[in-house]
């Protein structure tokens, strides 16, 4: 026996129906609804009067009934009344005529997810447009539909070697057990052979650890990933052990941006502009040699009263040099984590207007479409690549020889 489609919707909401079937049967009906409602919109202001009123005397066409049409969607077929008139001279727009995907419409609503609105602001959108109520609920339970492609987009194959690979973290606010806690989103961007970049993946973590990041980069291995040249990150807990690991032949680049922000953070403020300018001595210099010398200059002048921001150069001088072995095409690309940081920015962007994410997977379905949206910009390979990548077979001669061939 057919449920009532009212009936099904308040189990929905009430938490009572947990059987994807019958979900997918109120998500179609929610879905027909909007589409009738606004089709109806269309014809009245084809015709210029509303269905039930008096037609306009200007006009002899007038309302002729329904045709039922179906349309194919995510959620299953959905049969939908189109309103028809006495002359065939209307022609929709929201379902064109011969179109027979309705796909459009759930796509509009990630679209508009995906650049930040939140499922109020879309219910409130899509009541200015199509005069048609959605519940918050609904507009969720379509951008669920997603998850399947998220997951699978996550843990898909990716290519056999990276030039570079950026990490960086960008901090959220997350409801864990009634609490709400900081969460660091982890997002890793991929340089490959060819000097095209991609996002590899995301990762949500409460704590840093080498145990956490040896997880990540078996994962990633087993993903296909069998060589990284050069990762740029930054100053994360463990990753540097875990990358040892794992690839140990990579070489790290800590980002110095990160590290002088950092520095300056301990610094007070009347003093900060000298000793900014002290430490682009350091990491300016034109070989390792300059840039220890110079640091031995800010340490004789800075040592006493930050000495501090000393240690820390001097704890991370390893991974913070390695960029001088490099000319300056790969430099510049390397000492800092810019493409990821550029990424990240636009990715906040979008999810700042979710204050708290209610759930883990509400949190990744949210940073997943933005990830998506920022990165169709992505259409051009690293700038100077040819000169980049001429510099790092050279250095990586014997790792990949194999895939140069």
């Amino acid at each position: 026996m057919l449920i009532n489609r009212d009936e099904l919707a308040r189990r929905v909401l009430e938490g009572e129906i947990t059987c994807l079937d019958d979900l997918n049967v109120v998500l179609r009906s929610m879905i027909k609804d909007v589409v009738e409602t606004a089709m109806g919109a269309e014809m009245t202001g084809f015709l210029g009067y509303d269905r039930y009123q008096k037609s306009d005397t200007s006009t002899d066409n007038y309302r002729n009934g329904f045709s039922q049409k179906e349309l194919a969607s995510k959620l299953g077929p959905i049969e939908i009344d189109v309103p028809r008139d006495r002359k065939a001279e209307f022609a929709p727009v929201i379902v064109k005529k011969r179109q027979k995907d309705i796909g459009g419409f759930e796509d509009n609503i990630l679209s508009m997810y995906a650049k930040g609105m939140s499922t109020r602001d879309i219910q409130h959108h899509i009541k200015e447009i199509y005069n048609h109520e959605i519940s918050p609920e609904t507009v969720s339970r379509i951008t669920d539909s997603i998850l399947d492609k998220a997951k699978e987009w996550q843990h898909r194959p990716l290519q056999s070697v990276y030039a570079i690979v950026f990490m960086d973290a960008l901090f959220l606010k997350l409801r864990v057990d009634g609490r709400v806690k900081n969460v660091a989103a982890y997002l890793m961007v991929g340089i490959d052979l060819a000097g095209n970049k991609e996002c590899l993946g995301i990762w949500l973590g409460q704590t840093e650890s080498a145990k956490y990041w040896l997880g990540v980069l078996n994962e990633f291995k087993n993903r296909g990933v069998s060589d990284v040249l050069i990762f740029a990150v930054d100053g994360l807990a463990g990753f540097p052990e875990a990358i040892g690991a794992v690839y140990p032949h990579a070489e790290i680049q800590r980002c110095l941006v990160h590290q002088v922000r950092n520095s300056l953070f301990h610094v007070a403020w009347k003093d900060r502009k000298v000793v900014a300018t002290s430490l682009r001595a350091v990491y300016t210099a034109p070989t390792e040699e300059a840039g220890l010398m110079a640091l031995a200059e800010f340490e004789q002048a800075w040592g006493r009263k930050y000495p501090h921001v000393v240690m820390s150069w001097k704890r991370n001088w390893t991974e913070l040099a390695t960029f001088f072995k490099y000319p300056e095409e790969v430099r510049r690309l390397i000492y800092t984590t810019n493409p990821i940081e550029s990424l990240n920015s636009r990715v906040r962007k979008t999810v700042k207007g979710k204050s708290v994410f209610p759930t883990e997977t509400a949190l990744f379905k949210a940073l997943y479409l933005a990830v998506g949206e920022a990165t169709k910009r992505w259409r051009v390979r690293t700038w100077n690549w040819p000169e980049i990548m001429a510099q790092l077979s050279i250095f990586f001669q014997d790792r990949l020889q194999a895939y140069l061939c």
